[in-house]
């Protein structure tokens, strides 16, 4: 029998799915167990930017995105005085933040229903709960595996001009903090699923809320830090056409 599907939000889910194991040649900073500890370091980086593109590396992994970029990416009005960029040079500047806003704006949507659901007091008609906590599993994993490739794979690169994506500095200390609640949110997910516990929506709301602010904060954060306005103060057109994108 084919497998029963949810489309919830402009998702689809597969409820019977479970999670996958670590993505093929990464080395996570995170655990699976609920003592997972963030580490700063970022193993096997890109020793050159004609890597293999690390957007492709998620999609391959399984890491769900979006048809079209969010107005996240949009560009905005330019905060120093530069000559204005033609369209072909702003579609190579902005083309990052593009790229990572679809797969940011996936997790938007997962957490909007996962939280709905929680502020709601019930799941989605028609969902249930297994299929339900089958949305908040993959959202953890997926999640985990977006950090790991962007940790080992983009953050370096772009550490090399931009202060943003180096080591302890704001994106990296922000996921550290997402991954403190992620961690517990995975914890008590995983605990409902095996029937440890009940699933009660209220107590689960208040484990999101323990990292949501942030979390949310970081996707926008990531994005603003590579659209147009801001990596052309950084990059040539011809280093923006060998990033990693």
């Amino acid at each position: 029998m084919q497998m029963l599907r949810y489309l919830v939000g402009g998702l689809l889910f597969s409820p019977l799915r479970r999670p996958v194991q670590a993505p093929r040649g990464l080395v996570s900073s995170y655990s699976s167990s609920s003592s997972r500890a963030f580490t700063s370091a970022c193993p096997n980086p890109y020793n050159s930017m004609q890597e293999e593109n690390p957007f492709r590396e998620m999609a391959r992994e399984g890491v769900p995105r979006t048809d079209e970029p969010t107005d996240v990416a949009a560009p905005k009005k330019e905060e120093q005085d530069l000559p204005k960029l033609s369209p072909q040079e702003f579609r190579i500047y902005n083309r990052m933040a593009e790229h990572m806003d679809m797969f940011h704006e996936n997790f938007r949507q997962s957490w909007n229903l996962l939280m709905g659901a929680c502020t709601a007091g019930k799941r989605p008609q028609g969902m249930s709960i297994r299929a339900f906590l089958s949305v908040g599993e993959q959202f953890c994993h997926h999640l985990t595996i977006h950090h790991t490739i962007e940790e080992q794979h983009i953050f370096p690169v772009l550490a090399k001009k931009m202060p943003a994506f180096k080591k302890e500095l704001q994106l990296l200390t922000q996921h550290k903090k997402i991954h403190q609640g992620l961690d517990k949110f995975e914890e008590y997910i995983s605990q409902c699923r095996s029937g440890e516990k009940e699933l009660r929506l209220e107590e689960m709301k208040g484990v999101m809320e323990t990292f949501g602010g942030v979390l949310w904060q970081h996707l926008d954060d990531e994005v603003r830090e590579l659209r147009a306005e801001n990596m052309r103060k950084f990059w040539s057109p011809a280093e923006m056409r060998s990033l990693p994108m």
